[in-house]
């Protein structure tokens, strides 16, 4: 069975802008990056306190600036985790597992399509124009493993599944960070 990729993107960006950032959202974001969360649009993904892991920024910021990362890993603690994973030097065996399997080479390339179709629905749903960064996902895709960050983003935020890559960072890093434990070190 072969899911409709306009269709998930569609389902996705309905639930994402269900639920808008909200100024708390927004301010706890800010203490997380230590940065106004420019373009920040939506929560894409919590962790089970309620904080912010993931957000969803509009593909325009303002004063016209592209930007291409629109699922973008704000947790500290998920941030950490991928930081580690990339210092270990995994993104090199990510990088040989995609040029010697077809299986997940096309789930990658998959996931690039899904995260396109995600950007250009939230666009136009905007008024964002993309053609700037049109084919540009993030992470590298769809052909080699360049920001485990952005791809462990757009697994919290689109579900197991979404990104093969990016699942597997968040498999590797269960121990130090997981969605479904708080170990939310920022006060509320």
């Amino acid at each position: 069975m072969t899911i409709d990729i306009t269709a998930q993107a569609k389902a996705l960006v309905d639930r994402v802008l269900a639920e808008p950032a909200t100024e708390q959202d927004i301010d706890m974001v800010n203490r997380q990056l230590g940065r106004y969360p420019r373009g920040m649009v939506a929560v894409g993904a919590r962790c089970v306190c309620g904080r912010p892991l993931a957000v969803i920024t509009r593909p325009v910021l303002p004063g016209g600036i592209p930007f291409p990362t629109t699922c973008y890993l704000t947790g500290p603690e998920a941030v950490k985790a991928a930081s580690h994973v990339e210092a270990a030097g995994v993104m090199q065996q990510y990088n040989d597992m995609l040029a010697a399997d077809d299986d997940l080479r096309a789930a990658y390339e998959r996931a690039h399509k899904l995260y396109l179709a995600f950007r250009h629905e939230l666009a136009g749903r905007l008024g964002d124009s993309e053609e700037h960064i049109e084919g540009t996902s993030a992470g590298g895709m769809p052909v080699r493993v360049k920001c485990l960050h952005a791809l462990l983003a757009q697994s919290l935020v689109m579900g197991p599944g979404s990104n093969p890559i990016g699942d597997m960072v968040l498999a590797r890093v269960k121990d130090e960070f997981d969605p479904t434990v708080c170990r939310c070190t920022l006060e509320a």
